[in-house]
């Protein structure tokens, strides 16, 4: 079993060796700077603890969504408690066995109790700190929504199902209706919320730009016979997000992408040009740099930096790309922290 570290224990300590050096008169200034400090430091961590039942893998995994150097691994023993604590500046949504996401935020203290049935989740219980349990129960909850509409979040398996375009993005409308009523009355923390949204968000808009396409070219059903309006205003309605707990969201960098392609071939498409989505690592980075400002382009190139490293092949063409990306573009230090680790 891995113990959690408890930092108010920290200040203890160092308090009954520092009574041998200090004077009595300074002793208590001493106390209450080592009390402030060990609590800023404790405000920084989270702590993320699991049991898990009925796994059939040899380990289990902690993985972060927002940066790789969050991340843990123990071997896989039921009803041993797994424990990670981590420092973090920010909401994190963390993947146990890449499937089930959690929330957690400075501060927080998780623990999740999963049970197993063959490769799917069939339980999940939360408890913790207050906010913990809050955040997760809520993020519980929109997977019970998607669980109740039969709400299938992989495309292509919808078309495996012949899922009309038309039902597909009804669904979708549905949907984030639905989730956006039940996070006005939620609990969870702003921050929680906001990151839960920008997923939603995510799933929605892609649905509309994208499906159509993959019916159409798997189903052989072209987009203007598939009934669901003019595909060239889909979304139009769409309003893109720039806050700070969208551009955490890898799931919201995936929608800012496709709909920069999606909006170049409705221009093209309007001046009776042909437009080809790119395919190249250097043209997708330059068409988003060109289409993007601020924070959205920021998060964008970050994302598309990041992926392509962390794939693992050619990485020596990133660095002109990254040199180009931290002089004109990069305003997130953070974003800039992981790119430099990745590239050591």
């Amino acid at each position: 079993m891995k113990f959690c570290l408890n930092f108010t224990i920290i200040g203890l300590i160092l308090l009954k060796l520092l009574k041998h050096i200090t004077m009595k008169r300074g002793l208590n200034l001493v106390f209450a700077i080592l009390l402030i400090t060990s609590t800023a430091l404790a405000q920084s961590k989270a702590t993320l603890s699991a049991e898990i039942y009925g796994y059939k893998q040899d380990m289990v995994y902690f993985d972060c969504m927002q940066t790789p150097f969050i991340r843990s691994e123990f071997h896989t023993n039921p009803g041993e408690i797994h424990c990670y604590t981590f420092d973090c500046d920010g909401l994190v949504c963390m993947m146990i066995n890449s499937r089930t996401k959690v929330l957690l935020q400075p501060g927080d203290s998780l623990h999740v109790s999963i049970n197993y049935e063959g490769r799917n989740v069939k339980s999940i219980k939360f408890s913790g700190s207050e906010r913990a349990v809050k955040n997760n129960n809520m993020f519980r909850s929109i997977d019970n929504i998607k669980r109740s509409m039969r709400y299938k979040s992989q495309l292509l398996g919808c078309v495996a199902l012949d899922i009309k375009p038309k039902s597909r993005i009804e669904d979708s409308r549905t949907l984030q209706t639905k989730v956006n009523a039940m996070l006005a009355s939620s609990p969870a923390s702003t921050e929680a919320k906001e990151y839960a949204s920008a997923i939603i968000d995510s799933d929605v808009y892609i649905s509309f730009m994208e499906y159509p396409v993959m019916y159409a070219s798997v189903r052989g059903l072209p987009i203007d016979k598939q009934e669901i309006g003019d595909y060239a205003s889909i979304m139009n309605d769409a309003v893109l997000r720039s806050d700070a707990q969208a551009m955490n969201c890898p799931e919201y960098a995936s929608l800012l992408m496709r709909y920069c392609f999606y909006k170049n071939e409705m221009e093209a498409a309007k001046s009776g040009s042909t437009y080809q989505m790119p395919t190249r690592f250097e043209d997708m980075y330059k068409e988003l740099a060109t289409f993007y400002k601020d924070e959205q382009r920021d998060f964008v190139l970050y994302t598309l930096l990041c992926n392509f490293i962390r794939n693992g092949q050619e990485i020596e063409r990133a660095d002109a790309l990254y040199s180009d990306y931290v002089e004109n573009y990069n305003k997130n230090q953070n974003y800039k922290k992981v790119l430099d680790s990745l590239l050591q």
